[in-house]
């Protein structure tokens, strides 16, 4: 069975982007999703019929290249749509607002928020899915996720910065 490493848990856009690059190679497989990519290649070391699928603006997806050039070789790249980004919240009101979780990738979408107390702590989490799970737990009072995961997670959304065209890598297994 074929098999697509990627970021997680559950919601996340490169989960997106995989289901996306099936359909457009018109193959079948199974996606399993990790907590960070760097755990994925991990895995992969031990599967033989995989690939990995990051995303461009993951950070230190450089370092993921170039420290794996004898097990990954880059094969294919495409552009997709992400879910809509979003600033949610268990709050409605800005003012509750204190701490706000986010992927390190687009933690600069908080400074877009109108009206946001500028004082705020940002915590940084491995995945846009994880922010939103870390706002429902109460680990942080607002969070930059996808409309999924908001959704997901019982979130009001407070900002929509509607879908980001993305793009995403494929790295297949050196056999």
């Amino acid at each position: 069975m074929f098999t697509i490493h990627t970021l997680g848990p559950k919601d996340t856009n490169c989960e997106k982007a995989a289901h996306y690059w099936l359909e457009q190679k018109k193959l079948h497989g199974d996606i399993i999703l990790h907590e960070t990519l760097e755990a994925a290649v991990e895995k992969i070391k031990g599967d033989n019929n995989c690939i990995l699928l990051g995303c461009i603006v993951y950070p230190y997806l450089h370092n993921i290249v170039f420290k794996n050039l004898n097990l990954l070789k880059l094969t294919d790249c495409f552009v997709m749509d992400t879910h809509n980004m979003l600033f949610a919240s268990r709050f409605t009101d800005l003012k509750k607002i204190n701490k706000v979780g986010s992927h390190p990738a687009p933690k600069d979408l908080i400074s877009q928020v109108n009206n946001l107390n500028l004082n705020i702590e940002s915590i940084l989490f491995n995945s846009n899915s994880e922010s939103a799970l870390q706002c429902a737990n109460g680990t942080v009072d607002a969070c930059i996720t996808t409309l999924k995961a908001a959704n997901n997670n019982g979130l009001t959304i407070l900002h929509d910065f509607g879908p980001v065209p993305m793009g995403f890598s494929i790295h297949t297994k050196i056999n």
